[in-house]
């Protein structure tokens, strides 16, 4: 049984350990130890993810595969947005799947619900940066109908990395 939930501030410990453990799943092989330990030691920490969770143009969902946290979806909208995008525009900021529950289908459930918020937050696109060397995500959001129209650099320590904008229209969606 698959289930979609909204993650509330009551959920910040769950948030913060499936953070740093699909994170560190993702990227720790292509990463020094160091920049890995820096960049999460900065990124999920309570008092960062406690303001995401409370940001109103922000939303968190964990995916459940028979009552286990499975995954998580971040998205933002208006001033929550990475990027300076249009107004219209919805951002996938992260879609994350623990490696036990890979390959059932669950980030296109998550990436669905991303689609369903935005039609509800009547957005006419939809946008995410990918890691450039993140091959099997781009592979991904290609078939799903996104095109690059971008790029931007995220640091990992000292390591300047390139990060894809890939974009969507929703007007046929």
């Amino acid at each position: 049984m698959i289930e979609i939930k909204k993650i509330r501030l009551e959920d910040l410990a769950e948030l913060k350990a499936l953070s740093i453990k699909t994170f560190t799943d993702t990227f720790a092989k292509d990463n020094t130890p160091e920049d890995l330990k820096n960049y999460l030691d900065q990124a999920y920490t309570d008092e960062k993810l406690t303001s995401e969770l409370q940001n109103k143009q922000s939303e968190f969902y964990f995916i459940y595969s028979n009552k286990e946290v499975a995954g998580y979806l971040k998205i933002n909208i208006d001033d929550a947005q990475t990027e300076k995008m249009e107004n219209d525009a919805l951002e996938i900021e992260r879609i994350y799947i623990d490696l036990n529950f890979k390959r059932l289908g669950l980030g296109k459930m998550l990436y669905k619900k991303a689609i369903e918020r935005a039609k509800e937050l009547n957005k006419s696109s939809i946008w995410l940066g990918v890691w450039e060397r993140n091959f099997a995500a781009m592979k991904f959001y290609h078939k799903m109908g996104f095109t690059q129209v971008g790029e931007h650099s995220f640091y990992m320590g000292e390591d300047e990395q390139i990060d894809l904008i890939m974009k969507k229209e929703l007007l046929n969606v």
